[in-house]
């Protein structure tokens, strides 16, 4: 029986790959499938998803929307296309090895920083497990830090679906934070100054004694920096991970 997996593959997948068949000779194309993936995302950097359109990126491109089909067949594979190229390849280790604490440490901070540079990643919908070649490339690194650990092919997976939802889970609220701060005109700093000072207004010790104690630790800060806080979660998870590393050992 002839293998038909490639052929039922999702259209943005099967671009993603380089699978899709070739049209027919024709008259030269003046565009690219990355040149339009790369306008796309600034569209996306500068004026956020919701701007992202054939239309508009094809006024980025100086081109005409109908020829943008000639390469992607919807906005929907477009956007499968832009998350791919948004991620990039993950961070590889120059040096000696450095355990695959220190490793997955890495592994987690780049993706933040991903996240960061094209925070609209974060509102595109998730509609599968990772399955472009970018993003695979992230999952096999992640596994491959996890190598000597002795954990089951199962935990690693586990373990990594864990770490990449913690920095996906604190990225969306990072870019939630901001967002309110703008819509206000405050800066993040001004906000969490704020948010304390409302607090500080409603709540009283004897009904909320915790949050009370919290206040008066300036528990809440105020420089608002959220790196700190990302540092102490991740580490945490990791943490939890360790623990099972060594139950196995």
């Amino acid at each position: 029986m002839e293998d038909d997996s490639a052929a039922s593959l999702p259209p943005g997948i099967e671009a993603a790959w380089g699978l899709r068949e070739r049209p027919p000779k024709g008259p030269k194309r003046s565009l690219s499938l990355p040149q339009i993936v790369d306008a796309a995302i600034r569209v996306a950097d500068s004026e956020g998803l919701a701007a992202v359109s054939m239309s508009r990126v094809a006024t980025e491109l100086g081109a005409a929307p109908m020829s943008l089909y000639r390469y992607v067949v919807s906005k929907d594979e477009l956007l499968v296309l832009m998350v791919d190229a948004a991620y990039g390849k993950p961070p590889t280790a120059d040096g000696p090895d450095e355990g695959w604490r220190a490793e997955l440490a890495r592994w987690a901070w780049a993706e933040r920083e991903a996240l960061r540079r094209h925070p609209w990643v974060l509102r595109v919908p998730i509609s599968g497990p990772p399955a472009t070649p970018n993003n695979l490339l992230w999952l096999e690194a992640g596994l491959h830090h996890l190598r000597d650990t002795g954990l089951t092919a199962t935990e690693k997976l586990s373990a990594i679906l864990l770490l990449t939802g913690y920095v996906r889970n604190t990225s969306t609220l990072a870019v939630d934070l901001d967002a309110a701060a703008q819509t206000s005109g405050t800066t993040l700093s001004q906000t969490v100054t704020g948010y304390t000072r409302l607090l500080r207004s409603l709540i009283d010790p004897q009904r909320f004694p915790q949050l009370s104690s919290a206040l008066e630790a300036e528990a809440f800060g105020s420089d608002g920096d959220l790196d700190d806080e990302f540092a102490f979660g991740l580490e945490r998870v990791l943490d939890g991970v360790a623990a099972l590393v060594q139950a196995r050992d």
